[in-house]
């Protein structure tokens, strides 16, 4: 059996103590607090233009399935905000959110008693309003709306916003630019 010889180079790693210095940990917080300022208001924009996006899909599906209910149904159909899920309503407020509220797609006028097709859930944009006035979107039996364009114009936060346009033979486009709000 031998005897275990100690090197003084052994000895010297294990007194090492491991870390960070003070020096380093303070260059590593501050690189760390650039980083966090530089990339929170990206990430806010990113995340508004987010809401803004699924706030288009999620008008323009519900445009297309109940200009689609319209035409297989040949009956009117129409889509409006809805807070009962029997009729719609529409009265919009100083802030016009009426739009931001769960839209409903019903099969006649959007009267109490008309059968309701199917519901999309609230917005969560800040500003969401439809012509400035209180009529709901119809759609006749061929897929037409009621004869006149109309626009939804959607405002976010961090100056993102978009308009679902609506044209008199019923088709939907969307303009990318911010609206006025």
């Amino acid at each position: 059996m031998r005897p275990t010889v100690s090197s003084p180079l052994s000895s010297r790693q294990h007194s090492r103590q491991q870390g960070l210095t003070l020096i380093e940990l303070i260059v590593a917080l501050a690189v760390f607090a650039l980083l966090v300022t530089w990339a929170i208001p990206g990430y806010q924009r990113f995340t508004a233009r987010n809401e803004v996006a699924a706030e288009v899909m999620r008008l323009k599906s519900a445009l297309a399935k109940t200009r689609s209910a319209a035409i297989t149904r040949r009956a009117t159909v129409t889509l409006c905000p809805t807070l009962d899920m029997t009729q719609c309503q529409i009265s919009n407020n100083a802030e016009g959110d009426a739009w931001r509220a769960t839209l409903a797609i019903f099969e006649g006028r959007g009267e109490t008693g008309d059968a309701l097709l199917r519901t999309f859930g609230e917005s969560r944009l800040p500003s969401l309003t439809y012509r400035n006035d209180d009529r709901p979107v119809r759609y006749k039996a061929l897929g037409r709306s009621s004869g006149h364009n109309g626009t939804f114009r959607l405002c976010g936060r961090h100056e993102s916003g978009a308009q679902v346009i609506i044209n008199n033979v019923g088709r939907v486009r969307v303009d990318p630019a911010r609206p006025e709000c």
